[in-house]
């Protein structure tokens, strides 16, 4: 039967190494690192993408503009079906009509779209169809996806630390418990080093 004596590394024994007291404060260092750390990190990691997805979102929203344009190019019958199960979009010629006139350029248009109806298309100051910028749930789901892998990622290092310093501590042990037996063992054996 095993008996397990809790916080013997903390009090005074003749068992207890300094290599045991040095895992027990570590193991301190390292449970509030967990506890605090991590998630202090993950916090401060997703604050800052936020600002900067939001910055991001702002300034993509300043150079680009929307238009509704007709479907005036060939739409495909049905979409490829190497990407069934996916949110399709194709390439294809729209047409608008803004203040210095008609225009007509490819956009991206989603699957379902028949020539003759009329989507938002986004275009940047060069007149280059692109994507949207993105909205309040994209700079959201960006800023929760980074807070969770910067926490993940400090525990991780934690405990990857954590396992270091105990295989450090547990070789220090050995050494001195070595030491130890060696002033022992003659007093126990009737041996004469």
């Amino acid at each position: 039967m095993r008996t397990r004596v809790r916080g013997w590394r903390w009090r005074r024994n003749p068992l207890r190494r300094r290599s045991d007291v040095v895992e027990a404060w570590t193991a301190l260092v390292f449970a509030v690192l967990l506890l605090v750390g991590a998630p202090l990190a993950g916090a401060l990691a997703g604050w800052w993408a936020h600002d900067d997805a939001r910055a991001v979102a702002a300034a993509q929203r300043a150079e680009r503009h929307r238009v509704r344009a007709e479907v005036v190019g060939r739409t495909p019958e049905r979409p490829p079906s190497v990407q069934s199960g996916r949110d399709h979009s194709y390439r294809v010629d729209v047409r608008w009509t803004d203040a210095t006139g008609p225009h007509t350029a490819k956009a991206r248009v989603p699957t379902g779209i028949k020539r003759g109806d009329t989507v938002d298309v986004w275009f940047d100051a060069a007149g280059r169809a692109v994507p949207p910028p993105p909205g309040e749930a994209q700079v959201w789901q960006h800023t929760v996806t980074i807070g969770v892998c910067a926490a993940g990622g400090a525990v991780a290092v934690v405990l990857l630390a954590h396992t270091v310093v105990r295989r450090v501590s547990t070789g220090h042990r050995l050494v001195e418990w070595e030491r130890e037996w060696a002033r022992t063992e003659p007093e126990w054996t009737r041996r004469r080093a």
